[in-house]
Parts: C-alpha cells; sequence; structure tokens
C-alpha cells in the first residue's frame, strides 16, 4: 500500500492513536500495518506484566487512555478507512493521517479526538505554515476552553480501569455467570476457536475456549517459531475479521482444568456454527455436552461442512460412502445375542448377519486381574455386569424386528503383542420402538463409551445422546459406575458330569417343570441350557426323537454328517435359541445329559418315539398332540415302510365369515362449558340450547316473584335443588355430598361445574323445572384413544391448555366407543374442523391409548403418527425420550 491508500474495515484499535489497517483482501489474509496518528499523543493502555519476570509490575490505564481507545474502536471498526503516511522513522514506524471513509474528505481521526479532549498535540513539532497543525492547535485550545476530555476537573482518575487477569477460582466464576450473557470486547484472537475478550463492566481479561468445536491451531516449535496446521491462518482470519474488537455476548457454560468454555454471540450469528459450516472448524466430544445450543446443532453444521468437502474435510470420505442405502439401513429379526455388544439377525433373504452396536464397550476385566487361574473362565458369568448387560438386550431384543442404520465398518486387524486379531465388523445403531439399545445399555450402566480420536469419524450417529446417557448413568451410580459390591453369579456346569448329572435328575423330576434359557444349540435335538432358579447348566436331549447328526471326530477320522442335519440345527437354533423355555418329563441319560420335553412359545419340542428305528426325523408335537411336518421338518435317511402308502388326507377350509363393525362418524354440535382436573369434560348440546334458556329465563322470573325463604332448605346428598352461583343467578343443580350447613358439595347439572357453598344459598327445585321437564343438559365426555398423564404438573399443563382452546367454545363431538363412566370421543374444532385429541399427541402433551378394534385402526394409527412425530422432535413429555413404564428403567429416568 502507498500513501493515500484504501485500507478494508480496520481489525484492531491498539491505542486512542494507532490502528492496524489491513489492504483489501485477495483470496487469503491480507497484511496488515500499523498506522500511528501523526502530531497526536493519546495515554497509554494498561499492560500485564510479562510472565517471564517475576518481578515486573502490572502497567496500569493512564487517564482517558481507555476511553479514547473507545471512541475510535467504536468509529473505525467494520468500516473502511483512508490513510496518508507521512512520516517513517528508520525502525520502520509509520505515521499519517487517518479519515474515516474512502477519500480525504472523511472525517480526520485525530482531529476527532482532539476536539473531544481524549488526545494533546505534539506542538513540539508544529510548524506554523502547516494548516492542519495550525487547526489542531485551535482545537486543543477549543476543547481546554470547554474543559472536554482530559482537560476536564478531577484529572481523569475515574477514567483509570481496574484490569483483572487472574480469576482466584474460575470454577466459581464460571457457575456465578452461568447462562447469563456477559458483555465483552474481543481483544485477541490466538486461532479460530479460541480468544481473549474482555468482560464488561468488571475488566477482567479472559481467555474463552468456543464449546464444542476445535480450529487447526498454531503449533509452538522448540526454537519458539509457530509452525500453522492446515487452514489454522484461514480460521484465525474467519474468526479475527468478524469478531476482533467488536462488542458480543458471551455465554460461559464450563470451566474444566481451569480453562473456560464459553459460546460467543454476535447480533451477526454464532461463530461456533459458522466455523462449523465453513470447514475451518471439528466437533470435539468432551466439550459438546455443555453447549448450549445443543450438540445437534453442530453435528448438522459439520455434516454440512463435510458433505460439501470444504477445507479441513476436503478428503473426507463417510464412513459407509461404500455402503448401498439399501444395506445401510434395514429390518431384522434378532436370532442371538452376543457379549452384549453384538447380536446376531435374520435378514429378509434369510442370511444371518453379526452386526456390533456403535461406539459401545461392554464389560470387561483389565488384564488378568480377577481370573481364577484354577477354574475356566466363563466371560459371561465372570465379568462383572456382563450377564445382566446379556439379560438385558435378550429379554428385549430376541425374536424382535428392529431397525438397523449402519454408521461404519471396521476393517480387520491382525494379532498384535497386547490385542488379539479382529475380523471385519458392521458397526451399527440397533433401535426397537424408536428405543436406541446402544443408548439404553449405556443409560443403565452396563456398557461404556469408547473415546475416539478427533479425526476419527467411524463412530454412531447418536454418539452425543451416548455420551450423554453415560453421564447420567455416572451421576446416578448405575451399573459399573455403582460404588456398591458387583454382582456375583455362581453357576454350576454338569455338562457332560454324569454323577452331577444323577444327583441333580431326582431335584428336576420333583420340581416338574422347570424355567430355562437355552444358551447353545448342538444339533436338532441337543441343546445347553441354563436354568436360573437352580443355577446350572446342563445338556439336553429332547425325548422320543433323533435328529441327524452334524459332521463330528471319532477314532476312526472324521465322520461326515447325515443329510438335512444342518437343516434341523438351523430350525431349532431359530425357533428356541436364546428364548425362556420350560422343560419337563425328565429322565436321566449316560454322559451327564439330561432328557425331557421343552416347551417354547406354545410349542413343545420331543415326542412319543417314532416307532420305526430306520427313521429320523426333527418333529415338534402340539400341546394337543397332533404331529406337525413340514417339508424341512421330516427328514428321511433311509426308506421307510411305514411312510410309504401314506397319504394325506385333505383338510376342508373352513372360513369363518364375521362381520367388521365400521367406524360411524356422526358428528354433532355441542358446547363445551366445563372441563375438570381428569381431563374429563362436560358439554351441552346445541340443539336444545334454546330450551335451556328458556327454562332458566322462566326460572329465574319465578323464583324473582316469589323468593325462597332462606334458610328453609335442609339439603340431602343425592337431592335435585337450585344453587344461587357466584355470579348471582340461580341454576339447577345436584347434591354430591354434605358435610355441614356451611359445606354442601353442589353439581350445577346443565353446566358440569362443581361448588361447595352454604346451605342459605339453596332451595328446593319447583316442579315446573324439574330434570323431568328438560333433563340435565351437562354430559360427561372423555378423549378418545389419549392416556391421561399420570404427572400432576403434565396433567395441569394439558387442562390448561384445553381451557384455552375448547371451553366455553362450540365443537363438534363423536362417540367412539363406551367408557367404564363416560362415552370416549373425539372432538373437532368448530370452525377449523381439526381433531382437538390429535393436536395434543402432536405437541406432545399426551399419550395414544392403542385400542384393538378394527374399525378404529384408522384413527388409531393417525394418533400413533402424530405421537412418533412429537417423539421424534421431543416435544413436551418426549423431552427426554420415551419415559414410558417399559422404557423408563432402560434409560435410567423414573416416573
Amino acid at each position: 500500500m502507498s500513501p493515500n491508500c484504501v485500507a478494508s474495515p480496520p481489525p484492531q484499535v491498539l491505542s486512542g492513536c494507532a490502528i492496524i489497517v489491513r489492504g483489501q483482501p485477495r483470496g487469503g489474509p491480507p497484511p496488515e500495518r500499523q498506522i500511528n496518528l501523526s502530531n497526536i499523543r493519546a495515554g497509554a493502555m494498561a499492560r500485564r506484566a510479562a510472565q517471564s519476570q517475576p518481578d515486573a509490575k502490572d502497567t496500569p490505564d493512564e487517564p482517558w487512555a481507555f476511553q479514547a481507545r473507545e471512541f475510535l474502536r467504536k468509529k473505525l471498526i467494520g468500516k473502511e478507512v483512508c490513510f496518508n503516511v507521512e512520516i517513517k522513522t528508520a525502525l520502520g514506524r509509520e505515521y499519517g493521517m487517518v479519515y474515516l471513509g474512502r477519500d480525504t474528505t472523511g472525517e480526520n481521526l485525530a482531529e476527532s479526538l482532539v476536539n473531544e479532549g481524549l488526545a494533546t498535540v505534539r506542538r513540539e513539532g508544529i510548524r506554523g505554515n502547516n494548516p492542519d497543525q495550525v487547526r489542531l492547535c485551535e482545537m486543543e485550545d477549543q476543547s481546554k476552553a470547554s474543559r472536554k476530555g482530559m482537560w476536564s476537573e478531577g484529572g481523569g482518575a475515574h477514567t483509570i480501569r481496574d484490569m483483572k487477569y487472574v480469576i482466584e477460582n474460575p470454577r466459581h466464576f464460571v457457575d456465578a455467570m452461568h447462562q447469563k450473557p456477559v458483555n465483552a470486547i474481543i481483544e485477541h484472537v490466538r486461532d479460530g476457536s479460541v480468544v481473549r475478550a474482555l468482560l464488561l463492566p468488571d475488566h477482567y481479561l479472559v481467555t474463552i475456549m468456543l464449546s464444542g468445536v476445535k480450529c487447526p491451531s498454531f503449533k509452538r516449535e522448540p526454537d519458539g517459531l509457530e509452525t500453522p496446521e492446515a487452514y489454522a491462518a484461514e480460521a484465525k482470519f474467519f474468526t479475527e475479521s468478524r469478531l476482533l474488537q467488536r462488542d458480543v455476548q458471551i455465554i460461559m457454560e464450563s470451566c474444566p482444568n481451569q480453562i473456560i468454555l464459553g459460546t460467543i454471540m454476535h447480533p451477526n450469528g454464532n461463530i461456533t456454527e459458522l466455523l462449523l459450516k465453513e470447514g475451518f472448524a471439528r466437533c470435539v466430544d468432551w466439550s459438546m455436552a455443555v453447549y448450549t445450543g445443543g450438540a445437534e446443532q453442530l453435528r448438522a453444521a459439520e455434516k454440512s461442512a463435510k458433505e460439501r468437502r470444504v477445507r479441513i474435510w476436503k478428503d473426507y470420505v463417510a464412513p459407509t460412502a461404500n455402503i448401498d442405502l439399501k444395506d445401510r439401513q434395514f429390518v431384522a429379526k434378532v436370532m442371538q445375542v452376543i457379549n452384549a455388544d453384538a447380536i446376531v439377525v435374520k435378514m429378509n433373504s434369510g442370511e444371518n448377519k453379526t452386526v456390533h452396536l456403535s461406539s459401545i464397550r461392554p464389560p470387561r476385566i483389565e488384564g488378568e486381574k480377577n481370573k481364577d487361574k484354577d477354574k475356566r473362565f466363563r466371560p459371561l458369568y465372570d465379568i462383572p455386569y456382563m450377564f445382566e448387560a446379556r439379560e438385558f438386550m435378550r429379554k428385549k431384543l430376541i425374536g424382535k424386528k428392529v431397525n438397523v442404520t449402519v454408521d461404519y465398518i471396521r476393517a480387520a486387524t491382525g494379532a498384535g503383542e497386547t490385542t488379539p486379531a479382529f475380523s471385519e465388523r458392521t458397526c451399527a445403531t440397533v433401535s426397537i420402538g424408536g428405543i436406541n439399545i446402544a443408548e439404553a445399555l449405556v443409560s443403565k450402566g452396563l456398557a461404556t463409551i469408547i473415546r475416539y480420536r478427533q479425526d476419527d469419524d467411524q463412530r454412531s450417529s447418536h454418539y452425543d445422546e451416548l455420551l450423554a446417557a453415560e453421564a447420567r448413568a455416572i451421576k446416578n451410580g448405575k451399573g459399573l459406575h455403582s460404588k456398591k459390591e458387583v454382582p456375583i453369579h455362581r453357576v454350576a456346569d454338569i455338562s457332560g458330569e454324569t454323577q452331577k448329572a444323577k444327583q441333580f435328575l431326582p431335584f428336576l423330576q420333583r420340581a416338574g417343570r422347570s424355567e430355562a434359557v437355552v444358551e447353545y444349540v448342538f444339533s436338532g435335538s441337543r441343546l445347553k441350557l441354563y436354568m436360573p432358579k437352580e443355577t446350572c447348566l446342563i445338556t439336553f436331549l429332547l425325548a422320543g426323537i433323533d435328529c441327524p447328526r452334524g459332521s463330528r471326530n471319532t477314532p476312526g477320522g472324521v465322520q461326515t454328517a447325515d443329510p438335512f442335519s444342518n437343516d434341523a440345527l438351523v430350525f431349532t437354533r431359530d425357533l428356541v435359541l436364546q428364548r425362556e423355555v420350560r422343560a419337563g418329563r425328565w429322565r436321566g441319560r449316560s454322559v451327564g445329559r439330561l432328557v425331557g420335553w421343552l416347551e417354547v412359545g406354545g410349542w413343545v419340542g420331543g415326542g412319543a418315539g417314532v416307532g420305526h428305528q430306520k427313521i429320523k426325523c426333527f418333529i415338534i408335537i402340539t400341546p394337543r398332540g397332533s404331529c406337525a411336518f413340514g417339508a424341512h421338518l421330516l427328514l428321511p435317511v433311509y426308506s421307510c415302510q411305514v411312510w410309504a402308502n401314506y397319504e394325506e388326507k385333505p383338510v376342508e377350509e373352513v372360513v369363518q365369515m364375521k362381520e367388521e363393525k365400521e367406524r360411524v362418524a356422526n358428528y354433532k354440535a355441542a358446547y363445551v362449558t366445563e372441563i375438570s382436573d381428569s381431563m374429563h369434560f362436560y358439554a351441552q348440546d346445541v340443539e336444545t340450547g334454546a330450551q335451556l334458556e328458556s327454562l332458566m329465563e322462566t326460572m329465574r322470573a319465578e323464583i324473582a316473584a316469589q323468593p325462597p325463604v332462606e334458610g328453609s332448605y335442609a339439603p340431602r346428598r343425592g337431592d335435585f335443588c337450585i344453587a344461587t352461583f357466584a355470579d348471582g343467578e340461580w341454576y339447577r343443580a345436584r347434591l354430591e355430598k354434605v358435610e355441614s350447613p356451611s359445606k354442601v358439595h353442589v353439581f350445577y347439572i346443565d353446566y358440569g361445574n362443581r361448588e361447595v357453598v352454604s346451605a342459605v344459598r339453596l332451595a328446593a327445585m319447583p316442579p315446573a323445572f324439574s330434570t323431568r321437564v328438560l333433563p340435565a343438559q351437562a354430559t360427561e365426555y372423555t378423549f378418545a384413544f389419549i392416556q391421561v398423564p399420570q404427572d400432576d404438573d403434565i396433567r395441569a399443563e394439558v387442562v390448561d391448555s384445553l381451557v384455552r382452546d375448547i371451553q366455553n367454545t362450540q365443537c363438534l363431538l363423536n362417540v367412539e366407543y363406551a367408557g367404564a363412566t363416560c362415552p370416549h370421543v373425539s372432538l373437532q374444532f368448530g370452525d377449523t374442523k381439526d381433531d382437538v385429541g390429535l393436536g395434543l399427541v402432536k405437541e406432545g402433551m399426551v399419550m395414544v391409548d392403542v385400542r384393538k378394534e378394527k374399525h378404529l385402526a384408522k384413527m388409531v394409527n393417525e394418533y400413533l403418527t402424530g405421537q412418533e412425530s412429537a417423539k421424534s422432535a421431543r416435544l413436551n413429555i418426549w423431552r427426554y425420550g420415551d419415559f414410558r413404564a417399559d422404557d423408563a428403567d432402560e434409560f435410567g429416568y423414573r416416573r
């Protein structure tokens, strides 16, 4: 830049007479130069003593120094200036005149400072023939005469700031300011995500690190030089050009290890999210949880930059980039749970696939500690909380369909000196009924979160929710984080031990049927069972049948598998593996095996005997005793004369015709008069409204003509009477309870409201206005397809909302089904025809009561869709996820 240059908006004002200017940007951070204002002097700003010099002291502000700096800062930051360099010293310091705007016709900043009494003129260098310098002297004389700024009385001691460079207890300081926006000025930008800020009005100078993100930084080398990481300079310039010396608000959010984390809010936007969106920063897990705006906002901004491959993400490749969409998201049936962090699912194609839960680690024992060298180590029972974790997943998932979203595929690794080899792993988020199973495990303290390197993007798509769940589990002392003694599972394994099996058999025979869990399937008819009540493992054979055998080692070598042995194995495994079963009709057998019948899901495995030694088949007997054969169930090994001439008799199929009831939508106009705390409401039929008004007018006219004698009425429970309401008018009522003459509970039968009144406000109902003449007009209803919230506060919010929306308004009402106390109805607004109950569901105010009637299925599905929408948006009662009884304990919540 040459004299009379136009500069981009100055990034920094150093003092009342020195600024930093930049040239016009051309593709990168432009060069900077310092310009000192000629012929004037302003007070020196406060300066902290060098930390390397213990004896040095902090230098305070000179009077009016900060005010001069602020005067220039507010005028210049964000605006273009024009400057003219007049003198350049041997040391390279430049002096000149600076004008506001693009040419020298703009405001002369030196003159403005002198005119406000914020700077003095260097008269020793003044030349009488220079009109600009003469004008400066004249303006200084005028400022003195007007007693402006530093020429005012008092000497300016009140303008000296009490600077605070050190905070004795940063954590307490942040807690005191937590979530309160603090006014500040950004004084220095160290890198894109770390700034130095002056907090106002107390003048704390603090270092703030942006919560949840980290920009490329400048690494200090041993020789003292700084080496910037890729895009470090660009990220710093991005933050400087938007925040340096700007007025901002800072929300201080946390203080781990004496580092203050916060969010900087500028009127033009949030710098944290802008840095992520432009690819200048990446999310960091350790500080995202404290970010005020929510981790999902930061993840979305980072995702946008990744998809566009901008700046630090220019070489980014998504973990699932090479996976087809149909393989990335699918629905499958859970067949087996493996070690609490992996499941085996059956795809629609019939193929079995192992899926690992993303970003979690099951319970484990570090190293060799706690392993008993004298016995076989069984991880499921010997690792603390491994059994609880496996059981939690087994009970929730086995035999059910789940939604699988593949997050990444972990490549196979070879064995190292201290680490085993791992095959390729498909890592995914598995959910059922909207519940993330990994999050549920972590919330109960049955798994921990894997911590990743900053540049490792192979992680769960719900990693932040997992971190939050782990924090809750740690706070509540759940599972692995509990300080209680770890649960111990002493399980006796009597598989293959003849003597123990013989001793155990009488006990099982006396018990009859015993509960068990199928732990392993050896073949179509041989299983391993875990007996929870007896805390033992047994080898179990299905009685009465003999399935084809698989290949096995014999003294003569490997014996080949029988035909269809694998089909029998797969059938039994799919049917009973890890299911809860009942075993009975026990018999003993050699080599420690127990024989009996096995019941699972209404089917009984076993048989009464086939009756021919040349038949081997896999048979399932129903409880009624009839044999059910299928193409893959009857597995002949040899030809059999017993079945040679067998012909299955055709079974006549009897189709029972059942007339399905259809939903009747017959909406009628009703006027809602009262809403109770239990969400029941009372409504009047609009068609009979004119009759009620006529009756009320006639009754009140008659009472006015012949007033009842006060106190003459003796109230009795259940009687119909008339009562004066708070408005002084008479209404028909029914007495619900009589505690005393001064406390009588009345129900106004035409409006549905209740009141406790004195007996003097009651009178006998004239026969001409009884319920025989006109029935009670207030009919009690409740909302169909809605569960009333159990929580008193939530229910009160719903009732308040209903009172605002529908009380004393005309609506449309349709009876959907009968209830124990009153009809269940759907209600529509009279003007928009919108469903009131569905609106409550969509707002997350209530839950859906699922009805099984087929004619109501369409409406129930519509309500369930609205509920899923509210759950996804985490509205109101769903703000913490699915809190219902079946899911609450999974996430550490209790109602």
